[in-house]
């Protein structure tokens, strides 16, 4: 390997993992709305479109054909999905939902965009190069609560409903990708709770020990998609590589 493939680069999450391999040494192909703050000679940037309102995939066609150009020349071997989202701050604040009481359909709508469409779209765009090239990596970033099985304190309705929908997409896209290309995995992976924006405001009240820096985090994960062997395409993974229940 020698390039990776970070979507959604600029989450802190996903620019923790982008310095992590290139201190290891690797090309990074940053593809992200929004441009890095740090400057690296290894760093390839791709802007990626907005996709704020729901939109004809098939109009995007060029830009997966300018994407899937430069990770064949890279040589790509392992890419990380790092989108996602969870709440909103602002004058129009969104938040998970305590209560079935406390759902809306804009809560709703943005988290499945989000946290469902996002993924999908770029996991469609690239699946001709999933395909085609052997012992590919895809991970895609997800979350435990959307396991139904592992679901004991509801509540985060819409945030849950996505993440299991993720989850279910992911296992079926492995099936599938196992047909033509046997060498690849494909999995989702919870990455643990990371000190970020996103988790902020749910922080207070976690066990001593269990937040993680965004850099403790992209080791964590690296040493995931480094032990990621075929047998796990389809998996719901832990951040320290155990096997989650869906």
């Amino acid at each position: 390997m020698s390039a990776v493939l970070i979507i959604g680069a600029s989450s802190s999450i996903g620019t923790a993992l982008a310095k992590h391999y290139l201190q290891q040494g690797l090309t990074v192909i940053w593809l992200s709305r929004s441009a890095a703050d740090f400057s690296d000679p290894r760093l390839q940037v791709i802007k990626a479109p907005a996709l704020a309102e729901p939109t004809d995939w098939a109009s995007h066609q060029s830009f997966f054909s300018t994407v899937i150009e430069v990770v064949q020349q890279q040589q790509v071997g392992l890419i990380f999905n790092c989108i996602g989202w969870l709440h909103q701050d602002g004058e129009f604040k969104l938040l998970p939902e305590k209560s079935l009481s406390q759902s809306s359909s804009a809560l709703l709508r943005k988290t499945l965009l989000l946290n469902l469409e996002l993924p999908v779209f770029y996991l469609r765009g690239l699946w001709p190069y999933l395909t085609k090239t052997p012992g590919i990596r895809y991970l895609q970033l997800s979350a435990k609560v959307g396991s139904i099985s592992d679901n004991q304190l509801g509540g985060w309705y819409s945030y849950r409903s996505a993440k299991a929908a993720l989850n279910q997409w992911i296992k079926t896209a492995s099936i599938e990708l196992k047909r033509s290309n046997k060498t690849a995995a494909l999995v989702t992976l919870h990455p643990g709770t990371t000190d970020s924006a996103l988790s902020a405001p749910f922080q207070r009240n976690l066990p001593a020990g269990q937040l993680q820096s965004p850099a403790q985090t992209a080791q964590h994960l690296a040493e995931v998609a480094q032990q990621l062997q075929v047998e796990h395409s389809g998996l719901l993974l832990n951040w320290d590589g155990l096997v989650l229940g869906f």
